[in-house]
């Protein structure tokens, strides 16, 4: 198997030059007692892959795929860890550290990634998480997370009704939640329509619902129409009551106690209870909830 990976890595075909923030696939030219250099078909553009991060038996001539990232001296360096994003992306990352200047975050290397007090909503402090794009400013050669998520995002158009898309959960409101999606646009979970655990921050699936006229984006996080998908929190609840018929549970019960019996949250669990009680399908008493 190793081989057979090995062997469609030498075959793809290495990138014209060095990107800076993205990934890489570049071929191995030259071993030292510190790693290997690789290169792409640019003339003298190379960059290290440090020995901890060589796989084992690579050998001149190999094709690795690598991100590529600059060290603390601003040296190209290439790795083979996965960062929680890459240039273009959104992400939602930790401070660790703050100067006068900006601020730092964890995105998964050994360099911190900047936050220049100017792309900043609010001043950061160590602790706080924020959400961000890497971007690359081409003047210093660097990258950098622009926190101003606003300035960011596109009006979305073209979308289908059921297209599948990738989602970075914003923020919260009070219809529901506030995403990102595709990178570029944003869009809207709501409330009555989740019926499992999100929370802000988190990256995941989810489908059109409607291309709204002000370029923004309704969201749910089943394909509509897509009734056997036994995963949604409605059919976990509803399927168990058609077996029990009644629970002693409500929407006010412990959470453990709902969680161990329907697999989903309290506030999952209250979701579905509205939306049943508004299908008419079960009713409400001293005693629980009862299937009609």
């Amino acid at each position: 198997m190793i081989n057979k990976e090995k062997t469609e890595m030498n075959n793809k075909k290495i990138e014209e030059y060095i990107k800076l923030g993205e990934y890489n696939t570049l071929e191995v030219y030259k071993e030292v007692d510190f790693g290997v250099y690789l290169r792409s078909e640019e003339e003298n553009d190379e960059v290290l892959l440090p020995k901890r991060y060589v796989p084992a038996g690579t050998k001149i001539g190999d094709i690795l795929e690598v991100f590529v990232y600059s060290d603390s001296e601003d040296r190209y360096v290439a790795t083979t860890d996965k960062p929680m994003a890459v240039v273009g992306e959104f992400g939602n990352f930790e401070v660790v550290d703050t100067s006068k200047f900006g601020a730092f975050v964890d995105w998964g290397l050994p360099k911190n990634l900047f936050v220049p007090l100017s792309t900043q909503k609010r001043n950061l402090k160590k602790g706080d998480k924020v959400i961000g794009k890497i971007k690359y400013d081409e003047k210093t050669d660097r990258l950098f997370l622009d926190a101003k998520v606003g300035r960011n995002i596109e009006p979305a158009k073209g979308f289908k009704r059921n297209d599948k898309v990738e989602i970075l959960v914003m923020a919260k409101t009070p219809l529901g939640y506030k995403v990102i999606v595709n990178n570029k646009y944003e869009g809207m979970l709501f409330d009555n329509e989740i019926f499992e655990d999100i929370k802000v921050g988190e990256k995941r699936f989810a489908y059109i619902k409607t291309n709204r006229d002000d370029g923004k984006l309704d969201c749910i996080l089943q394909p509509i129409g897509k009734r056997q998908n036994r995963d949604n929190g409605y059919y976990k609840v509803l399927e168990k009551l058609q077996v029990i018929k009644q629970t002693p549970l409500t929407s006010k019960s412990d959470a453990d106690e709902i969680k161990k019996e329907f697999g989903i949250s309290k506030k999952a669990y209250k979701a579905v209870l509205q939306k049943l009680l508004k299908e008419d399908k079960i009713e409400l008493s001293e005693d629980g909830v009862k299937l009609k």
